[in-house]
């Protein structure tokens, strides 16, 4: 842990020694693509790259990379796993996950932005057991989002997904709202609920009370953010609370 700490350390200092924005705060160039975990209609610019490295509990690790080749679509590639910081024999994803996002709807005035997608990735430990993540994936999902110039920006977001990690027998629809709040111009802060109903069944890991996930973003330079996660703050699951650290690094070519 103590080498994720000075690797954080160092990042920090030579971000602050670069210019511009990330996707956090009044003033970002980027828009932010998910709330905490689920995602949002938020899309990078056309001929733009993504790297995003989450940091979490047992020395895991998750890089996910994204691509835009167009400015309505997104797709990508993302692996990991855990003990890959620290002693033991690393536990690799059993499969890489890949993403594909889609804007069929732009944001207007009276109008949210509307995306359709898929994503394989899940979040933190992959349970060979039950063949799903801690947070299960999002699957194929829907998601609206309308941001309002108040104090700053805020916006809102409401999605559905359906899952195909449903080997613990849960196989139900799923439902997510969320929003998020610029302070200032480089931080962002941002809660989401999951409502898991696809993570309550009797094998599944949830306890019915939903996934409420808070962040809170910094853009420290040219197209980098980090970014701080508190999970499952309701704990629905055992063994509950997670802190997770989120590095974005995004590029124009």
């Amino acid at each position: 842990m103590g080498l994720v700490l000075r690797f954080l350390v160092l990042f920090v200092v030579l971000a602050n020694y670069l210019c511009g924005q990330g996707s956090a705060g009044a003033s970002a160039n980027f828009q932010q693509r998910f709330i905490v975990d689920m995602p949002t209609a938020g899309l990078l610019k056309s001929n733009s790259v993504a790297l995003d490295a989450d940091f979490f509990a047992d020395g895991g690790l998750m890089l996910r990379l994204t691509a835009s080749a167009f400015n309505r679509l997104n797709f990508g590639i993302s692996y990991g796993g855990t003990e890959i910081i620290g002693n033991g024999n690393v536990n690799w994803y059993r499969l890489p996950g890949v993403n594909l996002k889609i804007r069929i709807i732009d944001e207007s005035l009276n109008f949210p932005a509307i995306a359709l997608g898929f994503d394989s990735q899940g979040r933190e430990g992959y349970i060979d057991s039950l063949k799903r993540y801690e947070f299960k994936s999002p699957g194929f999902y829907a998601v609206a989002s309308k941001s309002f110039k108040f104090l700053g920006y805020s916006s809102v977001h409401g999605g559905i997904n359906y899952s195909l990690e449903k080997d613990d027998g849960d196989k139900s629809l799923n439902y997510y709202i969320g929003f998020d709040k610029t302070i200032g111009k480089d931080i962002t802060f941002s809660v989401e609920y999951n409502f898991a109903v696809n993570d309550n069944s009797a094998n599944a890991l949830g306890s019915g009370k939903g996934y409420l996930n808070a962040g809170i973003r910094w853009s420290l330079g040219s197209g980098f953010t980090i970014e701080f996660n508190w999970k499952d703050i309701l704990v629905n699951k055992d063994p509950g609370n997670s802190r997770v650290v989120k590095l974005e690094y995004i590029q124009g070519l």
